[in-house]
């Protein structure tokens, strides 16, 4: 009995996950954890040296990253922009309040949002605040100009919070595996 109920919820198992995807840490063995550690310590190590540090050859490491990109665990590799290095010197978050007695509320809101190219960052909650916004402005003139005539007409609003960036302490998306 023990084993047939075994053998179901694993062959469900491998069904409903397809190799990495959904599936979270138990899907990883010790040899992905250690590929995973060096390339998220430096994604631009070249293929050779992340297969060294990691201790495999080069063709299980092609392997390996190959099906962690498959099964959704490596989404790609981004580059990460300096705003500042390009006139940007002003990083504004908005946490946003949706007026949410119109059912297209959160819909017709993010559609505008999204045309916004100052905007960088949505992100949506559940909770009091229903969606944060990532702002970049040249200085607080054009921040001004921009709130005004692009982000306070996005429809829905019913409250607005600005929260000015002062400093980043601590940016890293690295996980402990």
């Amino acid at each position: 009995m023990e084993l047939a109920f075994f053998l179901y919820n694993f062959a469900f198992h491998e069904k409903s996950c397809a190799y990495f995807q959904n599936c979270g840490e138990t899907m990883l063995d010790d040899t992905d954890r250690r590929i995973l550690r060096q390339y998220q310590a430096d994604p631009e190590t070249p293929m050779a040296d992340l297969a060294e540090r990691a201790g495999v050859t080069a063709s299980t490491l092609a392997r390996r990253l190959g099906a962690m990109r498959d099964g959704g665990v490596l989404r790609g590799v981004r580059g990460v922009i300096d705003w500042g290095v390009l006139g940007y010197s002003i990083e504004v978050m908005l946490r946003v309040t949706l007026d949410k007695t119109e059912p297209r509320a959160f819909d017709e809101f993010l559609a505008g949002a999204r045309k916004v190219p100052e905007v960088t960052e949505i992100q949506t909650f559940l909770g009091t605040v229903d969606v944060r916004l990532v702002v970049i402005a040249r200085d607080l003139q054009h921040y001004q100009a921009l709130y005004r005539e692009r982000l306070l007409v996005l429809p829905h609003i019913a409250d607005i919070e600005a929260l000015m960036h002062v400093s980043l302490v601590k940016s890293d998306e690295t996980v402990p595996l």
